[in-house]
């Protein structure tokens, strides 16, 4: 037979304490505390900052939606944003979709 089967040991004394599956937690609880403070928390600080931006757009805000369209804003309503595209030709979108809201009075990385 080349296949023989595999008994598992017998483990030693049981440890009263209960100190072994507290530190074989431990590495586990210190990855997701890592995890937090690395990715969870800074991604909540940059969705509230951008629902803060977007509640407070206005008209004549520069604005980057989600599919990329870049236009300047010409009314503001609830729930959609009317954005000019080009002269004369204006879209309405869902403010929810707006990514970036451009300062009109920023200076050109070139500059």
């Amino acid at each position: 037979m080349f296949i023989t089967p595999a008994y598992a040991q017998t483990a030693g004394a049981a440890d009263p304490s209960g100190l072994g599956s507290v530190l074989g937690l431990l590495p586990l609880v210190l990855v997701f505390v890592v995890f937090y403070f690395l990715m969870i928390r800074p991604q909540q600080k940059r969705m509230k900052a951008l629902q803060a931006s977007v509640a407070a757009v206005k008209k004549g805000d520069q604005v980057v939606t989600a599919g990329g369209i870049v236009g300047r804003v010409t009314r503001v309503e609830d729930a959609h944003v009317e954005v000019e595209i080009a002269p004369n030709t204006r879209v309405r979108v869902v403010k929810a979709t707006l990514t970036d809201i451009v300062n009109p009075n920023a200076k050109p990385a070139n500059d």
